[in-house]
């Protein structure tokens, strides 16, 4: 658990044809059906007791009070005993960049209510949906550049100091076109792509382009599903521009994919340049954002959702990538359209 760590937890999201360029977008308010339901998140703020303890008992009193954080996220197994991982974080929280970073944090940071907020109505929309979902526990917490995020089924950690602004001086160690991501904006986005996954069933012997594309069309229409007034900026981590773009060359983008037979491709490699993380899919042109194999299954996906009318917990469980795609009705949308 140091500063310069660079093990990271990444997780890498209704029609999408309006780009907003901030945050929220008009018209897209969550049911009173959903909105009235009686749930409520309370986010522990586990660094500020952390960065407040003086002593290896202080420590291991917060183990003790905190279980699955201290399981989990500081993965006390790992250690010897409770009380070496209590001297190896007494002595980090007395690093003095660590102190730096940790007031950076809770000045920024200093008022969470709105991330609560919007995480508190995302989990009202997932137990709509979904009644058997369970609401975890949510923490905060400074680590140092050790880990992002954590999403289990009974705990979230949220690792604030990966979530500075980009213009901040501490950055974690990560592509800048990826670091752009991790930004305010993008934690209850995160989240639910994160929770996504246990409701987006796959046929795990499909290991197609097409399967990969379906599987992220679906994270990212859950996403947006769950959370109507967040931009799609926040969801995909494509700029407006780029969104904006994408659509204006649709046809070619498709095009490409079609006259090179990619939807059936299993090759790993040539799969990684269309699904992968990278700056932009050179394959297509270096001004292409990277992705856009998830872009294209959202669109699909969205299709899918529309033409067939089907419900989110019924597309999730489904499975059959084909099916999906052939009766999305899919088409490239012209730039006037």
């Amino acid at each position: 658990m140091r500063l310069t760590s660079t093990r990271t937890i990444y997780f890498p999201l209704l029609l999408i044809l309006a780009f907003a360029c901030g945050k929220k977008e008009e018209g897209c308010e969550l049911s009173s059906e959903i909105i009235n339901q009686d749930l409520t998140v309370k986010i522990t703020r586990l660094e500020q007791d952390f960065f407040t303890a003086k002593t290896v008992t202080e420590f291991k009193y917060l183990f003790e009070a905190h279980p699955e954080f201290t399981k989990e996220y500081l993965q006390m197994d790992l250690y010897p005993s409770p009380d070496s991982l209590a001297a190896e974080l007494l002595a980090i929280h007395q690093d003095s960049s660590m102190k730096v970073l940790y007031d950076s944090v809770e000045v920024a940071f200093r008022d969470f209510s709105d991330v609560e907020k919007d995480l508190e109505n995302a989990f009202k929309a997932i137990k709509y949906y979904f009644p058997q979902f369970q609401v975890p526990k949510v923490y905060t917490f400074t680590s140092g550049f050790n880990s992002d995020l954590i999403v289990t089924d009974d705990l979230i950690v949220i690792g604030l100091d990966y979530f500075l602004a980009p213009t901040h001086t501490f950055q974690p160690e990560l592509p800048r076109y990826m670091a752009e991501r991790y930004d305010r904006p993008f934690i209850v986005p995160m989240i639910v792509m994160a929770i996504s996954a246990r409701f987006n069933e796959t046929n795990p012997q499909d290991n197609r382009l097409l399967a990969e594309m379906i599987y992220y069309g679906k994270t990212y229409h859950f996403t947006k599903a769950i959370l109507p007034c967040t931009s799609d900026q926040y969801i995909i981590g494509y700029t407006p521009e780029a969104i904006s773009e994408s659509f204006d060359n649709e046809e070619l983008i498709w095009s490409h994919f079609v006259e090179n037979e990619l939807l059936y491709e299993t090759n790993p490699f040539e799969i990684r340049k269309y699904i992968g993380e990278a700056p932009f899919t050179d394959a297509i042109s270096t001004k292409a954002p990277g992705r856009l194999g998830r872009w294209l299954g959202w669109n699909i996906v969205d299709d899918y959702q529309f033409n067939q009318d089907v419900a989110l917990d019924v597309l999730m469980a489904e499975p059959d990538a084909e099916k999906i795609f052939r009766k999305s009705g899919y088409r490239p949308r012209k730039v006037n359209e």
